[in-house]
């Protein structure tokens, strides 16, 4: 029999006891350690101890067990994820029960047996492991909230149609409605599902963010719902899915614009009831948590066509907030452009003081088909390439396509074919499904195309 890794520690004033009990253990875990002295168990607890067996009674002629429970809450202060198990030959109900409240996990009396000392022991050890284990997951979760708030993105502009949205960001973040966020790509849904988490009642909570387009339809439920231990072949262990692990905070479901009918039947049951079942399990599981969604898709156009459920928006858009393109707050684009700047100065260690005038007229006259992502994008580039003190026109990069693919050029009939698919991926965002129903033809067919014009 192979032996645990584990640390072992036995205080008894007696040492054949402690010889034997150490007899006993050796041949299962791998350090035994023992003392006669229960003054040093402190100094003993830096070696990571996963069990302490400890003595009730030290002082002949006490027999009440009152220094046992003193070393054993002095240990539970100091390790609290130790095991502690006490012994004595003067075992009594009430005795074990004061233990037990203070913190022991199991009280056994003297003379043993050793199978019984053994189960006990490893039993201990197991718990302890899971104790440890889980102090550090708080201990991680803890240091990823603190680093979720400290890189908290700002949201900037001043113009009436950002004004309408933060004015209607602001009512309902204290709420636990649910949200449905709409805007073009790189208008800030995430950012702004973000910040209505930080301004929530459960903003010291999880915030878990799914993305819905990028999440293979095979593995849906199990990322969502969790599994059971042998739900599958690599189901090794009983696992949480996204919604149990946001217990308490958000989730943010992202690109809900994209999840095929089958699998939106399953969201809107586990929305309607707040419970989940795991892959592999009967049990229903009550779950905690504030929605948010969003999409870059035309929602309401999909509910028409019957490609996303009717129930299912209702279910999502108890709220819906609309995020305003970047070409429609032209005023914004300025204010983002400095701010861009100066954390990617910062990154990037340069020192460059402003944008130009003619750099900044530049910015302003763009159509900006890629919204704030791409105007970060444009600064970015600019700041690693510029070698001056400021921004100029000659550092700013723009696209170029969207104009290119617009129109028809020429009759030939595969030219044409290329220039509607183009300007049919541009209109639905690169929405495969969407933009292969507007062109009447089918996914695959769609597919076979962009690979044959190398799209």
């Amino acid at each position: 029999m192979r032996k645990k890794e584990a640390t072992i520690l036995l205080v008894d004033d007696d040492d054949d006891i402690l010889f034997s009990a150490k007899i006993s253990l050796k041949k299962y875990f791998t350090q035994i350690i023992t003392t006669n002295n229960p003054k040093t168990i402190i100094s003993q607890l830096a070696n990571q101890i996963d069990v302490v067996l400890l003595d009730m009674n030290y002082r002949i002629g006490f027999e009440d067990g009152k220094e046992g429970l003193y070393w054993l809450k002095q240990i539970k202060e100091i390790s609290p994820e130790t095991t502690v198990i006490l012994m004595t030959a003067f075992g009594s109900v009430n005795l074990a029960v004061d233990a037990i409240k203070q913190g022991a996990t199991d009280f056994i009396l003297k003379p043993w047996n050793t199978e019984k000392l053994y189960s006990i022991i490893n039993a201990g050890v197991e718990l302890s492991r899971s104790k440890r284990k889980n102090i550090q997951l708080e201990t991680i979760q803890e240091h990823q909230n603190k680093e979720f708030h400290k890189q908290t993105e700002h949201i900037i502009g001043n113009s009436p149609a950002m004004n309408d949205a933060l004015e209607l960001m602001q009512k309902v973040a204290p709420t636990d409605a649910t949200i449905l966020v709409l805007g073009e790509n790189g208008t800030g849904k995430y950012v702004f599902a973000k910040e209505i988490h930080l301004q929530s009642n459960r903003k010291h909570h999880p915030f878990i963010h799914v993305d819905l387009g990028s999440l293979n339809e095979n593995l849906f439920e199990s990322e969502l719902f969790g599994y059971a231990k042998g739900a599958f072949t690599d189901a090794l262990k009983d696992t949480q899915g996204r919604f149990e692990l946001a217990k308490g905070g958000t989730i943010f479901l992202d690109e809900i614009g994209n999840l095929p009918l089958h699998l939106q039947s399953k969201l809107l049951t586990v929305i309607q009831n707040r419970k989940v079942t795991r892959v592999g399990e009967a049990t229903e599981r009550l779950i905690d948590v504030r929605i948010i969604c969003a999409t870059n898709a035309n929602i309401h156009q999909m509910v028409e066509e019957q490609t996303f459920r009717q129930d299912l928006l209702y279910r999502i858009n108890t709220i819906e907030l609309n995020l305003p393109a970047l070409r429609e707050r032209q005023k914004d684009v300025i204010l983002l452009a400095n701010h861009f700047l100066k954390q990617l100065t910062h990154k990037y260690r340069k020192t460059i003081v402003e944008i130009s005038n003619e750099a900044a007229k530049a910015l302003q006259a763009y159509h900006w088909p890629g919204n704030i992502r791409e105007l970060e994008h444009i600064i970015e580039r600019a700041v690693i390439i510029t070698d001056n003190s400021r921004i100029e026109v000659e550092d700013l990069h723009f696209s170029t396509k969207k104009f290119e693919t617009n129109t028809v050029k020429t009759l030939n009939l595969e030219d044409t074919e290329k220039v509607l698919i183009k300007n049919a991926l541009d209109k639905h965002q690169g929405n495969i499904s969407h933009a292969a129903k507007a062109l009447g033809l089918t996914r695959a067919a769609l597919y076979r195309r962009l690979e044959k014009y190398n799209l």
